[in-house]
């Protein structure tokens, strides 16, 4: 009787771990669904969509901000039209609004280079942007906000910080507000880059929650279009793109961004191209690791292969990580899902489509690592 009974109890184990394990086949080989949020066919009036942002609003719902350039598709000081345009997801990314403008000047003045951060306190979200009057200050580059106090469905006025992120002896210099996203710190400051091209790069910031900005004078170099976040222990980490290097560059400040150690990675090969890095979980607040998350088109040259990469160990190294598109990739940006899903919007086939997709950590890991909800403290 008793071999029966453990005969049954093997069968009903072995049958446990076939089961598990075809849910973990099932989940990792999900299909990835590919939506073209924004693609050159889309108006015949506009000739393309480039600089993707994205994040995830106070109330679950998706913000994908995006450049819409008009007559063409070159850079701010080539174009007389460019405005910063919206699409809304309630769904975690399965449904879309409808195109929607957030600014747009008249014709000769320009907006590009959309960045947003969510204030998690006042449940605000600040976009940014670069500005400039193309028929009176050609070349002259300003640096703008708004914000929204209902999720992306209404937008403030535009507010000019020019003043308080950057000197005035800088006027006449090629500054820009790194396009993607910034960061909320733990103590509530709100963070983020902005480059001088002949400077380098500077940290600013705001600790009112947006009243008042400021920017700290410790120039960072090498670095372009770059993003910071705060490690586990307080540190602020910059993740750089470099020219030419073929390779990503890292900054890191322990005295809140007075000065920075500088380091390169050779473990994160980069063409020279807009990247993104962004927390996914922290032990502090609840879960089991901490990790990290890197998006960028994964290439020593040409921006191809875009991947997003694991880091379980606050940045000092990386998972291979995992090819979601193989060929023509850019500028990205990633975001967390409501549902612990994980959101990429990037820059696709030569900037004529603009797709987002979403995956689980699970998919991104082979199984090795799964998604689970944070402990309650």
């Amino acid at each position: 009787m008793k071999k029966v009974i453990v005969l049954l109890i093997s069968i009903s184990c072995f049958s446990c771990a076939v089961q598990d394990k075809t849910k973990s086949e099932k989940k990792t080989k999900e299909t990835l669904v590919f939506q073209d949020l924004f693609n050159s066919s889309m108006d015949e009036d506009v000739n393309c969509y480039r600089i993707p942002s994205i994040v995830t609003a106070p109330n679950g719902d998706l913000i994908a901000s995006i450049d819409e350039r008009v007559p063409n598709c070159g850079d701010l000081k080539w174009s007389k039209d460019i405005n910063i345009i919206i699409r809304r997801s309630a769904d975690n990314g399965k449904t879309w609004s409808a195109i929607e403008t957030v600014v747009d000047f008249p014709y000769g003045k320009s907006a590009s280079d959309p960045s947003m951060i969510v204030d998690t306190v006042t449940k605000e979200i600040f976009l940014f942007y670069n500005y400039m009057n193309l028929d009176t200050e050609k070349d002259i580059y300003y640096l703008h906000v708004v914000k929204s106090a209902d999720n992306g469905k209404t937008w403030s006025k535009p507010v000019d910080i020019t003043s308080q992120i950057a000197k005035s002896e800088w006027h006449k210099d090629f500054k820009f507000i790194t396009s993607g996203r910034g960061i909320q710190t733990r103590s509530g400051k709100l963070l983020h880059t902005m480059v001088n091209l002949n400077s380098g790069l500077h940290v600013f910031g705001s600790d009112d929650h947006g009243k008042t900005w400021y920017f700290i004078d410790s120039p960072i170099q090498p670095a372009d279009e770059s993003k910071i976040i705060e490690l586990a222990d307080g540190t602020l980490m910059i993740n750089a793109r470099v020219n030419g290097k073929g390779i990503r560059y890292v900054h890191t400040s322990t005295d809140e961004g007075k000065t920075w150690e500088t380091k390169a990675v050779p473990e994160l090969i980069d063409p020279g191209c807009n990247a993104s890095i962004i927390r996914y979980t922290s032990i502090e607040d609840g879960y089991k690791k901490n990790r990290l998350l890197f998006s960028n088109a994964k290439s020593e040259k040409g921006r191809v292969n875009m991947a997003v990469r694991v880091s379980y160990d606050e940045g000092k190294t990386w998972t291979e990580g995992k090819t979601i598109y193989e060929g023509s990739s850019a500028y990205s940006s990633l975001t967390v899902l409501e549902n612990g899903d994980i959101g990429l919007f990037f820059e696709q086939d030569g900037y004529t489509k603009n797709p987002f997709v979403s995956f689980s950590l699970e998919w991104l890991t082979d199984g090795a690592d799964v998604y689970k909800k944070p402990r309650k403290k």
